[in-house]
């Protein structure tokens, strides 16, 4: 697996249990145990999914005397979605010239029934 960050983002992202433990940081910070509790799955795997979060960029972990929260780190989301931005505006552009394209067909085609009338 590529180890730059993007890639590093995306491989993280890719799995639906990373995304829902994402999904319940952006609510606050979370223990291993509370971020575990909705899977049906043990502690030492929540964990593994934790360290490719981690590993990633996408949490990082505190220290709170016993406590170890988990926190959601938004940068690497920042850079998916600068990413996708580009490609974004390509689509938007290519989905306007069809746009336009077919406009012009719809014309041509309007004229020509008003020219056999």
């Amino acid at each position: 697996m590529s180890s730059d960050p993007l890639s590093l983002t995306l491989a993280a992202l890719a799995d639906p249990t990373r995304r829902a433990i994402l999904a319940r940081l952006s609510t606050g910070e979370a223990t291993v145990n509370e971020l575990a509790e909705p899977f049906a799955m043990s502690l030492p795997a929540v964990s593994k999914h934790l360290k490719v979060l981690e590993r990633a960029k996408l949490i990082s972990r505190g220290r709170s005397a016993q406590w170890r929260p988990c926190r959601l780190e938004p940068e690497p989301l920042k850079a998916v979605d600068g990413w996708l931005g580009d490609y974004r505006k390509l689509w938007e552009q290519r989905f306007d010239r069809l746009e336009e394209y077919l406009a012009a067909i719809q014309k041509e085609r309007e004229d020509v029934k008003e020219d056999e009338t």
